[in-house]
């Protein structure tokens, strides 16, 4: 199966103490019925279980529901535990409750598009369809 025709894989998590978990079965549902392969990794995930679920289970992508306020915590220590794995290639995103000003430095720290209150799952989709299909080499 060639890299166009295969479904990508991502992980829908919600790490820390924020209990609050329907956005996230939302989107987990919406990627599932446009073709992709989701694992979702349930509540109270620490950084370690989310990048372990990730080496895992072999993923494209990490989304990560972050609504505790621990979003400048949370996604920086993923994105650090994915390089010491050789995940670099897997892209981090997620969304939640995020200042546009800590979006920013997330991103320059190399977290991709981090979505607020009001973002259509559509526009989530064709994010992440659009950043797969630009790659040029994963791995």
């Amino acid at each position: 199966m060639s890299e166009a025709d295969r479904k990508i894989r991502i992980l829908v998590a919600k790490p820390g103490l924020d209990g609050h978990d329907r956005g996230a079965k939302i989107i987990a549902s919406a990627f599932r019925d446009a073709g992709f392969e989701v694992i979702y990794t349930g509540l109270h995930q620490t950084p370690e279980m989310v990048v372990s679920a990730a080496v895992q289970e072999d993923v494209d992508v990490v989304a990560m529901s972050v609504l505790s306020g621990a979003h400048m915590t949370l996604f920086p220590r993923v994105r650090s535990l994915l390089d010491e794995e050789g995940l670099n290639h897997v892209l981090l995103t997620g969304g939640g409750i995020i200042p546009q000003d800590d979006a920013q430095a997330l991103s320059d720290q190399g977290v991709g598009r981090l979505f607020g209150p009001g973002t259509t799952t559509v526009e989530a989709i064709e994010y992440v369809r659009e950043w797969f299909d630009a790659r040029e080499d994963p791995y």
